[in-house]
């Protein structure tokens, strides 16, 4: 094995710089529930049919990410954020060409966006967890910090291009959509050019692993993790730990809207609060686990998820109140985007943690798809029962109860026993 190469001034700090820089633009996908109601009123479409393509990118953003992160272990991320890039770009483009059906949108941008930011999303991560072996909570967290920020750039963006003319929704839809193709194409491959991996066998200048690290868990294959059962524990708790989170993103927009005059800021501008949560929760608990410990960590977002729903947004009639709930439970959303990466390198090691972290991913992208859909649909009858109120305290009841479970998971997680190498 050759031995560890010290570099008293490595490089780390520019592929931070473009891992966030890369993540912002990649972070647009949150900012779907500003197009929903411009649907609804160009096309006339119901909200399961607006939160469709939505579900359909997210399912496909986790699955590409598996490709891409055995991709990127074989071929580098370079290579893998730059093909990203392209493909968003045709996604975006097509969904101005074809997104005036349910099924044209699901494809342009359910299916190409989510293939291209599933794989241009493995790239930054996998490479901070390589570059950043001393700190990987909080430099994960700081790259997915990105994301979570992204609608507080891009919700407003589009709410102004989408312009308030419900007559001009038909135009303004697809221009929206070709130009955010212009800007993911260009920015995301060109940000894509700094994601490298470091040399085999580096390490920061004076850094040495912990102790408890075994070195077992240094470079467990793909094969080895799955025949061990934390990996479906982390599944479970991806899944429902995710839940709150997306189903809050989902609903944000239409939520704030329902409330009429008592709204005092537009549904995107509060997406884009929103998101400043949802960002910071990232950065903020991946710090945090780097001492706290992982679990300790998850089951304090847990307790914020609870909290959220069950004494804020269930039956919440203020502005002010739905607000303060959509923000804390965006706050502990993103931990589970810093945490799981960071937890997946702590048991699997980093050598194979583009596809091993592709793979735990799916339980997000599976959570996306069925989640906000299901709850669609209950909001779908309570408007039509004339009651949505009781459409939503069903829901944040429900997603008190999977943020329960997912707690009772986290305290039966323990690190594999050594595994098979690679």
């Amino acid at each position: 094995m050759a031995s560890p190469q010290l570099s008293p001034d490595p490089p780390r700090a520019g592929y931070a710089v473009a891992g966030v820089l890369l993540q912002v633009l990649l972070g647009v996908v949150y900012s779907w529930s500003v197009f929903r109601g411009p649907l609804a009123t160009a096309y006339h479409w119901s909200a399961a049919q607006t939160i469709a393509p939505f579900r359909y990118s997210l399912l496909v953003l986790a699955l590409s990410m598996i490709v891409g992160g055995l991709w990127q272990d074989r071929s580098g991320p370079r290579v893998v954020a730059t093909a990203g890039g392209a493909v968003l770009g045709i996604g975006w483009a097509l969904a101005g060409i074809i997104g005036d059906t349910p099924t044209g949108l699901i494809l342009a941008y359910g299916v190409l966006v989510g293939i291209g930011t599933g794989f241009a999303y493995v790239a930054p991560i996998a490479t901070l967890l390589k570059w950043f072996p001393d700190k990987r909570g909080l430099m994960v967290g700081l790259a997915v910090m990105g994301v979570g920020v992204s609608p507080l750039v891009f919700a407003p963006i589009i709410e102004k291009l989408l312009g308030s003319d419900p007559a001009q929704f038909a135009t303004t839809l697809p221009r929206t959509f070709f130009i955010l193709a212009a800007v993911c194409f260009v920015g995301v491959a060109g940000a894509g050019q700094f994601c490298r991996t470091p040399p085999p066998g580096w390490k920061p200048a004076g850094w040495q692993p912990k102790a408890s690290a075994a070195p077992a868990r240094e470079s467990v294959s793909t094969k080895a993790m799955l025949s061990t059962w934390q990996f479906y524990a982390f599944w479970v708790v991806y899944f429902l730990g995710s839940s709150v989170g997306l189903t809050a993103i989902a609903e944000t927009s239409p939520q704030v809207k329902a409330l009429a005059g008592k709204a005092a800021l537009s549904g995107g501008v509060a997406l884009g609060v929103m998101s400043v949560f949802n960002g910071v929760g990232r950065l903020a608990w991946g710090g945090v686990s780097d001492w706290l410990g992982r679990t300790r960590t998850l089951l304090v977002m847990c307790a914020c998820s609870v909290f959220a729903c069950v004494f804020l947004l269930r039956q919440a009639t203020g502005f002010w109140q739905l607000q303060v709930g959509l923000c804390l439970a965006a706050f502990a959303y993103g931990g589970y985007l810093a945490l799981m990466p960071s937890l997946t390198a702590d048991y699997y090691g980093p050598k194979h943690v583009g596809a091993n972290y592709g793979l735990v991913f799916a339980a997000w992208g599976v959570c996306g798809f069925i989640v906000p859909g299901y709850f669609a649909k209950i909001t779908d009858r309570a408007r039509a029962a004339g009651n949505l109120a009781a459409g939503y305290n069903e829901i944040y009841l429900t997603l008190a109860g999977m943020a329960v479970v997912c707690a009772l998971v986290v305290m039966m997680l323990r690190p594999p026993r050594a595994a098979a190498k690679s």
